[in-house]
């Protein structure tokens, strides 16, 4: 009698409910199929992910609580594992409670009674939907990165791109050529530069503004420098706030580069007089050395931040 009444306590193995006890404990949606596709057996987890009660599911077979289309392809693997029984893994859909969609990992065997004989199926099925939707973002951004990446190399301007770590993210080869020689080299054997040291890519003024930037996560810093006999025009910005920056770095002795800024600058500049605008038009097309002359005088003389 003593035997008798522990087998049958709660909690004990010998507990009818003991089963289901342990499978409603479990996270991960749950289930038993008969060989004739009839749902024996779920746990809480799958009632909350179909939207469907047990009450409501057991006793009924895959063509009762879902559709068609769906039931045909559970149906279907369903007779490919009893035809090869083994463990089943594959990919498919379900709808969820909330009436969307969702990609699922199926996890299927068969099970067995004590004479070894198949009496049916039991499974777990995985939510891979957020999963999913991250894979599609990260192959998007790749995508984009890689586009971005192009056009990078392809500009004109010498870009450079520097994580928290003073580190090169990328940079193009128009920066290399501003560089020198030592760094053009440099970037025949690392493509873009990557993960180099920026501190000693750069000149110290430009790897300061890099650094100021990233350290105030301030958008735009904008400066006119000459370094080994160069003008350059350096505009430092905020891609990323105190994580990611980039440099744009134009040659101003640069033809192109010389027109495009010098009726940009006279644009902004509102102290010169229409002779002076007619001047530089005029220097544009007649002689280049005048025109630098004057477009370094311009620039010596309104420099950003003065401007009204």
């Amino acid at each position: 009698m003593i035997y008798d009444k522990k087998s049958f306590q709660t909690g004990n193995t010998n507990d009818p409910d003991f089963n289901q006890k342990i499978i409603d404990a479990l996270p991960v949606p749950i289930f038993y199929r008969d060989l004739n596709g009839i749902y024996q057996m779920c746990n809480k987890a799958h009632e909350k992910f179909t939207g469907r009660l047990r009450e409501q599911i057991i006793g009924k077979s895959v063509f009762e609580i879902h559709n068609k289309e769906l039931a045909d392809i559970y149906s279907g693997r369903d007779k490919e594992l009893l035809a090869n029984p083994n463990e089943q893994v594959y990919e498919t859909q379900m709808i969820h409670s909330d009436g969307t969609t969702h990609n699922v990992i199926f996890n299927k065997a068969v099970i067995r009674n004590n004479d070894d004989k198949i009496i049916g199926i039991v499974g777990s099925i995985n939510d891979i939907t957020e999963l999913k939707k991250t894979e599609k973002r990260l192959e998007s951004a790749q995508k984009s990165m890689e586009v971005s990446s192009h056009m990078l190399h392809k500009i004109s301007a010498g870009i450079i791109i520097m994580d928290d770590k003073f580190k090169v993210v990328d940079s193009n080869e128009s920066f290399a050529k501003l560089m020198g020689e030592e760094i053009i080299e440099l970037y025949k054997t690392i493509p873009g530069l990557r993960g180099a040291d920026v501190k000693v890519m750069v000149p110290e003024v430009i790897f300061k503004m890099l650094a100021s930037i990233m350290s105030s996560g301030e958008e735009l810093l904008e400066r006119d420098l000459k370094i080994q006999n160069n003008l350059l025009h350096v505009s430092v910005i905020t891609l990323y706030k105190q994580r990611v920056v980039g440099a744009v770095i134009r040659d101003m002795s640069a033809p192109m580069l010389v027109r495009d800024e010098i009726i940009n600058r006279a644009q902004r500049i509102n102290k010169q007089s229409i002779e002076t605008v007619q001047k530089i038009a005029f220097l544009l097309g007649d002689n280049a050395a005048e025109t630098e002359e004057l477009l370094n005088s311009i620039i010596q003389s309104y420099r950003y931040g003065d401007d009204e």
